[in-house]
């Protein structure tokens, strides 16, 4: 760990930035649990659960080309300054939901907080580059992913705890808080202004040629779609994982309820499965950069143990049949989705050009949020309407992860000797 610690100390405008990401992500478990929780409460649903996802991640996937090219072309400080600025007012508006009458209006409010996170991420993460040493680019991304898994365990399990003892509007309220917070440690970050070449083009135009060159570059292209192959697997727990909380392994026994005046037995169950969730996303790229270490085709290998490693214990979720041994599959899991997330992302870090890479990352993003967005939907019709039992379901989602796991691996050993001779040039 002492890497990660000599980056914060010593790089000043990383450690700002990795503050404004700390309790900004501290307050979004809080809001999400809190969100699943309201939904729960006033139409207990499948679908009615998946809208809630869906509305949280289709604005990322026609947003995402619009942030691309304002990632590219504007400050991305100052795109990341607004965007909390406006989340905080809206987080703030979910107060206005008090029956199920007005659920519409609680889709509506997270489809534009949503908008804002779409324009808020494609700049983080081009950011990262630019306050970042490319040495210390994997570094900075496990302590990210490391942060991002601390903070779903810590928010998850106080959130979950807070919205269970004191209901939803207090994770509302802190959410709007954290927000603004880390508007205010970003507009500490000092970056010197980018050169952006004049194309000529505007709009939709400069994201096409962004795209031009990624087709360009079909290895590129390739870790591009990384994290949508995974997401169109992984999607279908946030709405599964809800399901199995309230009716399979809520938090009922009466001695725990009565020493946490706990009200909701589900909503502490799934604060505790997100916690788990959180040490598994943050525990994995270390262990797994640990052992195999910072080199690109090492980390390509990485990715392909992080598709078994997720379909595998997605599997596992419908196989056991205690609590312990779901949260260890939860573990197991999560390790694999971590991998995944880190090694994928520092690879475009060090191989997209900088004058493309918030294009790059924007469409990286839409791709992910539109299969995330199908696997969302997928869940909660098969819940709803097929009439299989929810740990089949989750069976057959685990198998599919591991086909998506083998079709990447078809796709790496077809481009792993231009990896060798572009680390290795006669």
């Amino acid at each position: 760990m002492n890497e990660y610690i000599i980056l914060l100390r010593q790089n000043r405008n990383y450690r700002y930035l990795w503050l404004g990401n700390v309790v900004s992500l501290l307050g979004d478990w809080f809001n999400l649990i809190a969100s699943a929780e309201l939904i729960t409460d006033l139409s207990n649903t499948g679908i009615a659960i998946s809208s809630l996802f869906l509305a949280r991640f289709l604005p990322l996937f026609f947003v995402s080309p619009l942030a691309g090219v304002l990632a590219d072309r504007y400050s991305r400080r100052g795109i990341m300054i607004v965007s909390d600025l406006l989340r905080a007012a809206t987080v703030l508006g979910f107060l206005l939901v008090r029956s199920s009458g007005q659920i519409w209006l609680l889709y509506v409010l997270t489809m534009f907080q949503f908008v804002l996170s779409a324009l808020f991420t494609p700049a983080r993460t081009a950011i990262l580059a630019n306050v970042v040493p490319q040495k210390d680019l994997v570094t900075a991304n496990a302590l990210d992913s490391f942060t991002w898994s601390t903070m779903l365990a810590l928010g998850a399990f106080l959130g979950g705890l807070a919205t269970a003892v004191f209901g939803a509007r207090t994770a509302f309220v802190l959410d709007a808080m954290t927000f603004l917070l880390s508007a205010w440690w970003i507009s500490r970050v000092l970056v010197a202004p980018r050169k952006v070449a004049a194309t000529g083009a505007g709009g939709w135009l400069d994201f096409v040629d962004g795209f031009r060159y990624l087709w360009s570059v079909p290895f590129i292209l390739g870790i591009s779609l990384v994290k949508a192959a995974g997401s169109l697997v992984w999607g279908s727990i946030n709405v599964l994982e809800v399901t199995f909380a309230n009716e399979i392994y809520p938090l009922d026994a009466p001695w725990l309820q009565e020493a946490l005046n706990i009200e909701d037995a589900g909503t502490a169950a799934l604060g505790i499965i997100y916690m788990m969730s959180g040490l598994g996303t943050g525990l994995g790229p270390l262990l797994m950069r640990r052992w195999l270490g910072d080199a690109k085709e090492r980390m390509l290998w990485g990715i392909t143990i992080g598709f078994a490693l997720m379909g595998g214990g997605i599997a596992g979720l419908g196989l056991v049949s205690a609590f312990p041994l779901f949260l260890l599959a939860t573990f197991i899991r999560t390790v694999g989705t971590g991998t995944i997330w880190v090694f994928s992302a520092a690879l475009l870090q060090m191989m997209a050009p900088d004058r493309y890479r918030g294009r790059v990352f924007a469409f990286e993003f839409a791709a992910l949020t539109l299969t995330q967005s199908l696997s969302i939907m997928g869940a909660g019709f098969a819940q709803d309407n097929l009439g299989m039992p929810l740990p089949a379901i989750a069976v057959r989602v685990g198998l599919s992860g591991l086909g998506v796991g083998a079709v990447w691996l078809f796709f790496l050993w077809r481009h792993l000797t231009a990896v060798r001779q572009q680390n290795n040039p006669a």
